[in-house]
């Protein structure tokens, strides 16, 4: 079944694909069928019919009417100096690690002031994402949620006023997170919003990181943006469920793993030498 994981390329871009891929990522199936005759053989590629403009139900009902700009990129927390629980994955190959990509959505853009409103995650293991392996749950923020954070990210006070406390949420996405190593877009944002509570849950998160907007200013630090949609379109991924946390897991995700063999043509293949990379950028010079 080799035929399956064949690379297939958009044009001269760099996005590359493969047709398991592009099944998985819609909930589809791909087979090989015979005919009955000789010779004769056909391939059947399985999809389900697109709801909402092609959205998945569970994650329209999220999602803004509009496609909004990423978080500015000035935000930042030194990923490089962070207690890590894992040395011992530094040295391995980054297709061989087991990774969470996640991403959060808040009141606003002030750590300490601003609460958290969901959190989604997704694995990947062996190279693949794990749509059927999540993490997503919306989280009660203790105040009202700013009629501007709910333009952009369409969660409202009704939809978190019977969801769980932060303190409740965090330990169960640190049980999720566990032995893997974290994965975000412009992640700095996300762990000091989590470094926030570390007092009232107990909770510090001390997994390896990698930032997808730090490593796309490693491949192209010519580029004018390297937001989450500017990043998307740069791979050939499509953005679904933009600003929901899972929807933009899913997207980092995508992105992340296309990213793996440009990477590795820069001659980056394991952990460090992806940390060091991403260390010497612009952006990871910039203090939050």
């Amino acid at each position: 079944q080799h035929w399956k994981e064949e690379l297939l390329t958009a044009d001269d871009s760099d996005a590359v694909t493969t047709l398991r891929e592009v099944a998985d990522r819609h909930g589809g199936e791909v087979w090989f069928q015979h005919t009955g005759g000789a010779g004769s053989a056909y391939f059947r590629l399985l999809l389900p019919r697109s709801v909402s403009a092609g959205r998945p139900a569970a994650i329209a009902e999220l999602a803004p009417p509009a496609m909004l700009e990423s978080r500015p990129e000035y935000y930042d927390f030194d990923l490089f100096r962070r207690p890590v629980s894992r040395p011992d994955l530094e040295d391995r190959n980054l297709r061989e690690l087991t990774y969470t990509v996640f991403d959060t959505e808040t009141t606003g853009l002030t750590p300490g002031l601003d609460e958290i409103v969901a959190i989604g995650a997704l694995r990947i293991v062996n190279g693949r994402l794990l749509r059927q392996e999540v993490f997503e749950q919306l989280v009660s923020p203790g105040r009202p949620i700013p009629s501007a954070a709910s333009a952009i990210h369409g969660i409202t006070d009704e939809m978190v006023r019977d969801q769980p406390p932060i303190e409740v949420v965090l330990p169960r996405f640190q049980h999720f997170v566990e032995d893997t190593v974290l994965v975000g877009h412009n992640v700095a944002f996300d762990l000091r919003m989590l470094q926030e509570k570390e007092a009232n849950t107990g909770v510090c998160l001390v997994a390896p990181v990698l930032d997808t907007l730090l490593l796309s200013a490693v491949l192209h630090p010519e580029a004018s943006s390297h937001s989450l949609e500017a990043l998307a379109l740069r791979f050939g991924v499509v953005a679904i469920g933009r600003h929901t946390a899972l929807g933009d897991a899913m997207m980092t995700g995508e992105v992340f793993l296309r990213m793996l063999p440009l990477l590795e043509a820069k001659g980056i293949s394991t952990l460090r030498e992806a940390h060091e990379a991403a260390r010497q950028t612009y952006f990871a010079r910039i203090d939050y």
